[in-house]
């Protein structure tokens, strides 16, 4: 690879939530919401897609804007704002861009001749007697297009929501709310064939509850691998993707576990329901790169849900078809461990919460009760392309966290810092172990740089900023260092 790949995989002023990873040819394309950074709700910008050779994980091309929300015969204005995508390829070998704005209860479609656009609007998914799919009794509610093209050309539509109270009253009325649904399309990728039916999930087995707490909640996407279905969905928990299988792309599906959590939720042995990120809303799904599987998924940044990030990583099917869920790291697409010398952005952090753990960043939780919480944000603008993210408002017994390094004759740290503290940083391998340099700090407000000596490292490890002391402080950058 021209260099190494971290996470988020993107540049860190792109912000693309609900990313369906596709391989065409020899590219991977990225297709999802947009993002603004601080938007005051979610996908307020156009659809954007970024690229990437299969042999180079590492360097993603801009392909610029592929779909422009005003395009759509029935916005507006830019007040409207298009949510989730997928894209499938036809059998007549154009591609389909599968969306829906806002909680309109239609869901659009767009086509174009090359996968990165651009796209034109191509219709909305109707019913024969062209009554739009969503409003006729008894149909279920749009939302969260993923579609299947199968080997036999028959399209498979995949929406669904099922929201808690609050929301359900704000859509009463509207078409059932209780699960994903499945609706049969004719090749011409816009007409209902087959009615929508409910896409069952169930346990493995009467005797395993596997299921509770992991309900269907949003986000449906669909893969097909070895003449099974995969069948991808955020869970009642929000912050985690499941999946479930099925031979048949009707189901029933059965429930196969947890792929990833945007909060590592799960995989704390000693807690399991420690959050070590800040966490919200996820989406994504899986796709097959070169001999890899790969689960993209997207974190939450500036304290709220309406900044999201693309992240991947590695995952593995075994021979019986399942997945084991995987931690958040630093380094999802790079094949390995990041290089144990040089210098890395704070903002491609895996880990980061406060003294007692991270928490939710929905909305309902209110603004003030994040304050004294560390979190990631940018300097300038809305696409500002500049390196310009940072983990802010470290305070004491905060932690900032990075898997994983190979580490060679590591033997000093140099971090640069702002903010208006007073204490030192720990350096850690393990948390539970002890530190490997500390680094005494005083700032205010002008950027500084501290330094220290490290045991030796000769491993490979994760590393973790430990702030003990005053105030507060941003981490900008670290350098490690083998002199």
């Amino acid at each position: 690879m021209k260099k190494q790949a971290t996470n988020p995989f993107l540049p860190s002023y792109e912000y693309i939530p609900d990313g369906e990873p596709y391989v065409f040819g020899d590219r991977v394309y990225l297709f999802g919401s947009h993002d603004r950074f601080n938007g005051k709700t979610f996908c307020m910008n156009n659809y954007v897609c970024w690229s990437a050779s299969v042999n180079d994980l590492s360097d993603w091309k801009y392909e610029g804007v592929i779909y422009d929300k005003l395009q759509d015969p029935l916005i507006h204005d830019n007040s409207r704002n298009m949510y989730a995508p997928d894209v499938q390829q036809g059998s007549d070998g154009r591609y389909y861009l599968y969306y829906f704005f806002d909680f309109s209860d239609i869901i659009s479609v767009a086509v174009s001749d090359h996968p990165q656009g651009k796209y034109e609007f191509y219709g909305h998914v109707k019913y024969p007697d062209g009554t739009l799919l969503g409003k006729k009794k008894n149909d279920p509610f749009m939302f969260d297009p993923g579609v299947l093209v199968d080997n036999d050309h028959r399209v498979y539509l995949y929406t669904g929501f099922c929201p808690k109270l609050i929301t359900r009253i704000f859509l009463f009325g509207r078409g059932k709310l209780d699960a994903s649904y499945v609706t049969e399309l004719e090749e011409d990728m816009l007409t209902v064939k087959v009615k929508p039916n409910r896409v069952i999930i169930q346990n493995k087995s009467n005797s395993e509850n596997l299921l509770e707490g992991h309900d269907f909640f949003e986000a449906s996407s669909i893969r097909k691998i070895n003449d099974v279905y995969y069948f991808i969905y955020s869970s009642e928990k929000n912050h985690e993707l499941c999946y479930a299988t099925s031979p048949s792309p009707k189901g029933p599906f059965v429930y196969g576990g947890t792929i990833i959590s945007n909060a590592d939720i799960g995989l704390n042995q000693k807690d399991p329901n420690f959050a070590s990120f800040y966490y919200g809303n996820n989406h994504g799904s899986i796709t097959k790169i070169q001999d890899k599987w790969y689960v993209f998924y997207h974190r939450q940044t500036n304290r709220h849900e309406y900044s999201r990030q693309a992240c991947a990583e590695k995952i593995n099917i075994d021979n019986r078809g399942e997945i084991q869920q995987v931690e958040m790291t630093s380094c999802g697409l790079n094949g390995g461990p990041l290089h144990g010398k040089g210098i890395y952005s704070s903002h491609i952090a895996c880990q980061l919460y406060a003294k007692k753990g991270a928490s939710s960043v929905s909305p309902l939780v209110f603004f003030k009760s994040l304050r004294k919480h560390p979190y990631l944000t940018q300097i300038g603008g809305d696409r500002e392309d500049n390196p310009n993210q940072y983990v802010a408002n470290i305070r004491n017994e905060s932690v900032v966290g990075y898997k994983y390094f190979n580490f060679s004759q590591l033997k000093g740290i140099t971090i640069e810092i702002t903010g208006k503290g007073e204490g030192k940083v720990e350096v850690y391998t393990d948390l539970n172990q002890q530190v490997i340099a500390e680094i005494n700090v005083s700032v205010n407000h002008s950027p500084s740089t501290f330094s220290a000596k490290t045991v030796t490292l000769n491993d490979i490890c994760p590393l973790y900023f430990k702030y003990v002391g005053k105030g507060y402080i941003n981490l900008i950058r670290f350098t490690l260092t083998t002199d």
